[in-house]
């Protein structure tokens, strides 16, 4: 049995490279960026007008001239106009690019329009108002979005700006997901005494959900020579496989044995953690295998703790570590590693961790009253004391 810090490191060091795919930009939300976006010119690309009404050049009402004749109207989508006398003006609309020989922009309400002159009604402005300098935000060649950033809804636009219709992103791992055992039925069956609906399923499809992974799922008889054939299609067909359950030392735990007779090399099998200890990895040269057990929560938090992580390194992503503080003493026997279930709470600017009593790793219905959980060290102190700092996985937003 190795430690939770081991199977970490093992699983960490056989990422896959799920290579890189050209899409249309606006499938690309929630994506992985794989290329740097480069502004192909200034932002903004012309002196901007920022405000309805009239542009002037400074000097004349630094002069003491409030009435300017206007020579016309400069659009947004207009080429630019040119000022001929500077001791005119023109009406501009916002976006509009700023006339020539003006550079100072009054807004409509600080001036009154008769005919065709423009009397300014308040006796301060400044000169340059009113005015998004071109290239005041970014200049014509410099990074707007770096590469591995994820994309929302703010870079799509930015993506739109730039002109690129479609955007190099990271192509999303094929996964499948397994549930095996002759308890289970689907959730639109009722259950037998004897049986229990399926969820450990829809619990890993939906925190691959959280990843953008769109995972396809199978259910598996607790027959040998069935788990073997459909396993052995599903190793060629897909990157990754999840298994819930099948892997502690029941009679009809089969998964560990058919995975070696299928030439699966195993990395590790069984983690010196709670809730877990029965966890199986293992790769091929095409896929990687993890193998959770089959408790709810065992898998809920395998999940998290192991495949999340995994993934992020698949990526090339970069994801700082959370903690928590810890809002009272734990007591906790074992000398394994724990990861406890918490509520959080903020104050001033820091989370505090109150643990939960849940029923056991198979009490599913505490993941609903919980927050996340917090990794307690494997030792042989009993006593967490309050106010000491752990690291922190959440799963609600």
């Amino acid at each position: 049995m190795i430690t939770v810090e081991e199977a970490k490191h093992i699983i960490l060091e056989n990422t896959q490279d799920f290579e890189i795919e050209e899409i249309p930009f606006l499938q690309a939300i929630g994506g992985i960026l794989k290329e740097d976006i480069v502004a192909d010119r200034d932002f903004p690309p012309f002196n901007r007008v920022a405000m309805d009404g009239i542009a002037i050049n400074y000097r004349f009402f630094e002069h003491g001239i409030r009435d300017f004749k206007i020579e016309g109207v400069q659009a947004a989508g207009s080429p630019q106009k040119t000022l001929d006398n500077a001791a005119n003006c023109y009406e501009v609309m916002t976006g509009a690019v700023l006339p020539n020989n003006c550079d100072t922009v009054i807004r409509y309400e600080d001036v009154d329009i008769n005919t065709l002159v423009a009397t300014v009604t308040v006796d301060e402005i400044k000169e340059g108002q009113n005015i998004h300098r071109k290239g005041s935000d970014k200049n014509k060649d410099e990074v707007l979005i770096k590469k591995n950033a994820i994309i929302s809804a703010a870079e799509i636009g930015v993506l739109a700006t730039v002109g690129k219709a479609t955007v190099k992103v990271a192509k999303q791992p094929k996964v499948m997901i397994v549930s095996t055992g002759d308890e289970l039925v689907d959730v639109n069956e009722n259950p037998l005494d004897h049986q229990i609906r399926r969820s450990n399923v829809y619990t890993l499809v939906s925190l691959l959900n959280n990843l953008k992974i769109q995972a396809d799922t199978a259910h598996i008889a607790d027959e040998k020579s069935v788990l073997k054939e459909k396993i052995e299609s599903y190793l060629k067909q897909y990157d990754v496989l999840l298994f819930s359950g099948a892997v502690s030392k029941g009679k009809f735990d089969f998964l560990p044995e058919v995975l070696d007779e299928l030439d699966v090399q195993k990395l590790f099998h069984r983690v010196s953690q709670r809730p877990g200890k029965p966890f199986w990895f293992g790769t091929t040269d095409n896929c990687n295998v993890f193998a959770f057990p089959g408790n709810p929560v065992s898998t809920f938090v395998n999940c998290l703790v192991y495949f999340y992580p995994w993934y992020y390194k698949s990526l090339d992503l970069q994801r700082e570590t959370q903690t928590a503080i810890l809002a009272k003493d734990i007591i906790f026997k074992p000398n394994l590693s724990c990861f406890m279930q918490v509520n959080l709470a903020s104050k001033n600017g820091q989370v505090y961790a109150t643990p939960i009593q849940g029923n056991g790793s198979g009490d599913l219905a505490s993941l609903v009253e919980a927050d996340g959980f917090i990794e307690l060290p494997k030792t042989e102190e009993v006593t967490f004391k309050k106010g000491s700092v752990f690291p922190l996985l959440t799963y609600r937003v």
